[in-house]
């Protein structure tokens, strides 16, 4: 049984190729340039010939995509843009416009001409599978996992880090991280970035998709010493958020999310040690232009350890905290890969013992969830 996980981050897309006949440690991965970089970068490159573009295609991560398409625009040249590729920058494409986006139907879209087109989407299935046919590897697959980044489609008026931290807030309350994982057909409204993933992707294979930060947080499980601490503070260093939770015997206690650039290794200390003790407070994090705070009632053991992972890891190098660098199967950079694989398991019962038996031992998950 082969899965292909691939976890989209900011600076990276992480791509793991399990199969269930192979040692975990034997598992195919590439460490690539994530779709938004890629993206800038052929934005960059019109930018250089003086070259017109058109965005089409899906809403995908933004960041340095935008930032690119913010200097195309500086620089003189016209950036048009589909309505659903034009999201990537913002929901509300009235303020996509005053940027000086042009918004055009998918119909003129199609007419448009002196312009160079750049497709946009979050997961380019044909690209991973046509590297690893470079490489001789057979395309043949059982399911296809992928995490990406979700803040939701806000509505007017309402703050994109309220509206995302509202979603985490609800699903960890039920204590179960694999819930933060979705079947194709089961991905809520709000989550319009992971429904672009679905939309985009045109196989019959079966499909999960999951936000990053709690794919690399079960993925951070992985580790023994993480796994075998009763009271755990986990966090995931992205190269835009930090998402931190206390796991207490395997289920949720708390949680904070922040931007990544926004905190010093002390502020990420403070919070860390609140969380632990149960003193963070949603506004505190708020207040600070996090996304927030949330603390499920119930027995709060002190934290036996802090485990790290994620590309910024190092903000706590040195730290007093004393943290430990988890490295889930040897790798940390595929943390997020393995996250996805567990989520697959708990969430489709088919491919549960073929992954549950590879990775080795009892899964520290719930049982597995039926799907409606």
């Amino acid at each position: 049984m082969r899965v292909l996980a691939v976890d989209v981050g900011t600076g990276t897309q992480d791509i793991l190729l399990f199969d269930s006949e192979q040692t975990v440690e034997n598992s195919l991965k590439m460490i690539m340039p994530s779709p938004t970089v890629i993206v800038a970068s052929e934005i960059q490159e019109a930018t250089a010939r003086g070259e017109d573009v058109l965005l089409e295609g899906v809403t995908m991560g933004g960041g340095p995509c935008a930032w690119a398409a913010d200097e195309h625009l500086r620089r003189g040249y016209h950036v048009y843009a589909t309505p659903a590729a034009a999201r990537t920058f913002n929901d509300d494409l009235e303020e996509v416009a005053r940027t000086g986006v042009r918004i055009v139907a998918e119909g003129e879209a199609a007419h448009l001409d002196g312009v160079r087109r750049i497709r946009l989407r979050d997961f380019d299935f044909g690209a991973i599978t046509r590297a690893l046919d470079q490489f001789k590897v057979a395309p043949r697959l059982d399911a296809v996992a992928v995490a990406v980044f979700d803040h939701g489609a806000a509505p007017p008026g309402v703050s994109d880090r309220l509206f995302r931290f509202d979603y985490l807030a609800e699903v960890a309350r039920s204590g179960d991280l694999t819930a933060f994982a979705h079947p194709r057909f089961d991905i809520p409204a709000r989550l319009t970035r992971m429904q672009a993933v679905a939309d985009s992707f045109d196989h019959d294979l079966p499909l999960l998709v999951m936000d990053t930060g709690p794919a690399a947080v079960i993925g951070a499980l992985e580790d023994e010493r993480v796994r075998g601490a009763d009271s755990a503070l986990v966090v995931n260093i992205g190269n835009f958020h930090t998402l931190a939770f206390h796991m207490v015997a395997g289920r949720v206690a708390g949680l904070f999310e922040h931007h990544t650039g926004m905190l010093s290794r002390e502020k990420l200390e403070d919070y860390l040690r609140r969380l632990g003790e149960g003193t963070l407070r949603n506004e505190d994090v708020f207040a600070d232009s996090g996304h927030g705070a949330m603390l499920v009632p119930g027995p709060r053991p002190a934290p036996e350890l802090v485990a790290v992972t994620g590309p910024r890891r190092g903000l706590l190098y040195g730290s007093a905290l004393r943290p430990y660098f988890a490295a889930p199967h040897g790798d940390m950079m595929v943390a997020g890969c393995f996250g996805l694989l567990r989520a697959t398991a708990a969430t489709m019962p088919a491919f549960a013992a073929a992954v549950e038996a590879r990775l080795a031992g009892e899964p520290w998950c719930l049982p597995v969830r039926n799907s409606p």
